[in-house]
Order: structure tokens, then C-alpha cells, then sequence
């Protein structure tokens, strides 16, 4: 049972990005059944077949067969991941390897086994100090016209280049079969990095791969939040004043800066025109809810109520409205309202709710619920997405421990969250899951928590 009387500052903040309002009491409330709903991932659409062929050395330089096998690999991977497509399985593929348009035969591939409707193929090669590579995607039902997309990639010779190429043309392939969806594969995700007593905020690949400290500041950050241009990043540090609101340059590659208020000050949101900050600020007594411009110089209050108010986001969308977890009511519940504080709207009816993000598309809200929240309580701490239009929602995650922070990919398709199979914050990793609750994969080992996606 969670306590008032919790006295050390730093697991006070800590619950308090939980969305963890602290009471003395518990109560349960039956929850009607709910209907399902269609997220990006669950609208009945039949996935594109689509073949990835492994592409063809084009130079005979000694370092082409480990950075042919990491962009093979990289580019079959970022297809699977993507949530549209059937993958041809390799042992199914025809054994040729085409190069060059001249070199494939498009009804090789469409007849079965592989029966595949599209065919990613190309070459690869090293020349000099540059990695040269040449990708095409291949209609392989349309005999007459088959080629879709053909682009060259030169790039300084290494591994990360390999994989970056790898990412540059799968998202080319997934705008091109997507009606126009912006793929992931180049994406980031932000993280808290528990190192002993210290957290620090890392950076990594959509996939995992590349994970590296971004702070060095020897203490206690929370909730890192990346700006939608992808130029600064937001986040909680404990320092001289308690916990106030950083900010890190990633153009410059160090902290600048933003003046401290009183209080405490946690969990910033940037609004999707990067120009506002919301976040829960003890300035007034209260934690409640305060917006300021991106330099931190003008800031209002926009909740007013007793109990605390924390954890804000904004519609991506149309950057006018606001969620975020108030214990006003008791426990905390998911609200939201608009983003001068007007028509307020109680999204769930029980339980303990916390960490909220909102859809790219502004239509659904994924966030933690433990629905029967008390003691001897069954279930516990899930994943769950709701439709805003019609409060119903879905569970995505199930008896897998204490699960939180989920946060959008930019496409709509996937959310990455923190998860606990005992519900130690030493042993939380980083998941990533598609939005109807599938594909669940890990990025990281144990001691990484509160990730947040980049906006593209």
C-alpha cells in the first residue's frame, strides 16, 4: 500500500511520474464490457506480400561481406517490424540474387512458394572509402511496368552507415506501400538509463541498436521528452533546487539553458508546434499542470483543483487539448481538456491510471491501468489504448509484471513501454509492441525505463 508518509525526495518524484498519487485509501469499480475498435494495426487490411532479397555484392573489396550482411540484415528486419507486411521467408525465396532490373525475373518471385507481390532487391559494394549501394522495389504481379522505386545511397564506409542505409531505403519502400505513411526505421527513442544510484538519459535506433548516453550529469533525470523538430531535449533533473526542468541541445551536444521555478517540476510535454512546454509544477502548492513558451520565460497555470495533477500530453494532432492524470477524484484517473484548461473530461472510471500518450492521429490514448487496483486485487499494472470519441478501450498487454510509459511511434502503428516481470524499477526494460498489442520484442537489458518516441 502506498504511503503519504514517504519521505525522501527522490522516490517522491519518482511516483509522482508514475502518475503514482499517493492515498491512504483504495477502492475497486466494476468496468462495463468493452467493444472493440480498429487501431492502424487491426483495420482488417490484408498485409503486402513482400519478398527482400539479400543484395548482390558489386565490389570485391574484403569489408562488402560484413556490411552487406548487416544492411541484409538491417532492411529485412525493418520491414518485418513495420506492421504491413507478410515477409517472404528467405527459404522460400527463389535462389537467384538479383542485382540490376535486367537481372531479375519478376514471375520467378510471384509464382509459389514465394508467391510474393512486391521484391526489395539490388546491389551492394564498397569502392574506395564509400559504400555504394543501389536498391529497387519491383511490382513482381505487373509484368509490363514491375519497377516502383529505384535509389542510390553513397556513404562513408562503416557499420553504422550500412544500417542507416538499411533504414533510409526500407522507409522509402513503406512510404511508397503505405498510401503515403512516413516509415519509422530512422526514428529514435529516449530513455532513462539506471547506472547505480544515478539515471541518465540515453538515445538508441528504433530497433535497439545504437544505444549511448546522451546526459552525463552524475544524478537522478526522469522523462525525457524529444521536441518534434528533433533539436532539443526536455527532461526532469534532480539538482540544488529539487527537480526542475532541463533542457539538452542536440544540435549543440550539451545542456542549455532553462530557468528553474519553485517547487518541483516534472514530466515536460512539447505541444506539436515545439513552442510550448507543458508539465506539473508544486510551484503553487498543488502539483498542477503549467504551460510555458520553449525557453521557459512565460508560464500559466491551467488546473486549478486540490489533488495532485501530473504527467501531461498534448494532441499531436491539433496541439489544442491536453491529457494528463489528476488525483482530484481520489485515485489517479486519465483526463482530458483543453489546453487553456477548459472543458475537462474524466476519461477512466476507476482503477489507478497513470502515463498517458496520445495517437499521432489524436483519435486514441495509450496509457497504464491497473483496473482493480487494491490490496489482494487479481491483474495489475497493463498497457491499455482507449478511443477518445468513445471512452472504449483495449489491453495490450497481459500478466507480464508491472508494465508503464507507453509512447507513439510517429506512424501510428507501434508503442514502445517499460516492463517489469516483478515490478523492480532496477529490472525494468524497454518493449516495443505493435498498437493491437502484438509483436512484442525488447530493446534493452534490465535498467532502462520511461521511453518516449521521437516525433519522426
Amino acid at each position: 500500500m502506498l504511503s503519504l508518509k514517504r519521505t525522501t525526495l527522490i522516490r517522491h518524484a519518482q511516483l509522482y511520474c508514475r502518475g503514482a498519487l499517493l492515498f491512504l485509501f483504495v477502492f475497486t469499480v466494476a468496468l462495463r464490457a468493452q467493444d472493440t475498435f480498429k487501431t492502424e494495426t487491426s483495420s482488417g487490411v490484408t498485409n503486402i506480400r513482400i519478398a527482400v532479397a539479400d543484395f548482390k555484392p558489386s565490389s570485391a573489396d574484403p569489408q562488402v561481406s560484413g556490411f552487406k550482411h548487416t544492411f541484409d540484415s538491417t532492411l529485412y528486419a525493418d520491414l518485418a517490424n513495420a506492421g504491413i507486411f507478410d515477409i517472404v521467408s528467405k527459404s522460400l525465396q527463389p535462389q537467384s540474387t538479383p542485382g540490376a532490373p535486367a537481372e531479375i525475373n519478376v514471375q520467378q518471385w510471384a509464382a509459389a512458394p514465394a508467391s510474393a507481390a512486391m521484391v526489395a532487391f539490388g546491389s551492394f559494394g564498397v569502392q574506395g572509402s564509400k559504400i555504394i549501394c543501389n536498391g529497387f522495389l519491383f511490382d513482381a504481379k505487373n509484368l509490363q511496368y514491375p519497377q516502383i522505386l529505384a535509389k542510390q545511397y553513397t556513404e562513408d564506409a562503416s557499420e553504422d552507415a550500412a544500417r542507416q542505409i538499411a533504414h533510409r531505403f526500407a522507409d522509402e519502400i513503406i512510404f511508397r506501400l503505405s498510401g503515403g505513411s512516413q516509415g519509422i526505421a530512422e526514428t529514435k527513442i529516449y530513455y532513462v538509463k539506471i547506472e547505480g544510484a544515478n539515471k541518465e538519459i540515453w538515445e538508441m535506433d528504433y530497433d535497439g541498436a545504437n544505444q549511448h548516453a546522451i546526459t552525463h550529469l552524475g544524478s537522478i533525470s526522469l522523462s525525457p521528452r524529444i521536441s518534434p523538430d528533433n533539436t532539443r531535449l526536455a527532461f526532469s533533473s534532480l539538482g540544488r533546487d529539487g527537480f526542475q526542468v532541463r533542457m539538452y541541445s542536440m544540435l549543440l551536444g550539451r545542456m542549455v539553458s532553462f530557468p528553474s521555478a519553485g517547487g518541483t517540476n516534472l514530466s515536460p510535454a512539447w505541444s506539436p508546434n515545439g513552442k510550448d512546454i507543458a508539465y506539473s509544477s508544486s510551484r503553487s502548492g498543488d502539483p498542477e499542470i503549467w504551460i510555458s513558451d520553449a525557453n521557459g520565460s512565460v508560464s500559466r497555470r491551467v488546473t486549478s483543483f486540490r489533488g495532485p495533477d501530473v504527467s501531461p500530453v498534448f494532441n499531436p494532432r491539433t496541439g489544442s487539448q491536453i491529457a494528463w492524470i489528476s488525483g482530484r477524484t481520489g485515485l489517479p484517473q486519465l483526463y482530458i481538456m483543453d489546453s487553456d484548461g477548459s472543458a475537462v473530461q474524466r476519461m477512466t472510471d476507476g482503477g489507478y491510471a497513470t502515463s498517458p500518450s496520445w495517437s499521432p492521429n489524436g483519435q486514441f490514448l495509450a496509457f497504464a491501468w491497473d483496473r482493480k487496483y487494491g490490496p489482494g486485487a487479481p491483474g495489475g499494472q497493463d498497457i491499455y489504448v482507449m478511443e477518445i470519441a468513445t471512452k472504449r478501450w483495449i489491453q495490450l498487454t497481459h500478466d507480464g509484471g508491472r508494465c508503464d510509459f507507453p509512447s507513439w511511434s510517429p506512424d501510428g502503428r507501434h508503442i514502445v513501454y517499460a516492463n517489469s516481470a516483478d515490478g523492480k524499477d532496477s529490472h525494468m526494460k524497454v518493449w516495443t509492441m505493435l498498437a493491437d498489442g502484438t509483436q512484442k520484442r525488447a530493446l534493452t537489458g534490465a535498467g532502462a525505463d520511461m521511453p518516449n518516441w521521437s516525433w519522426k
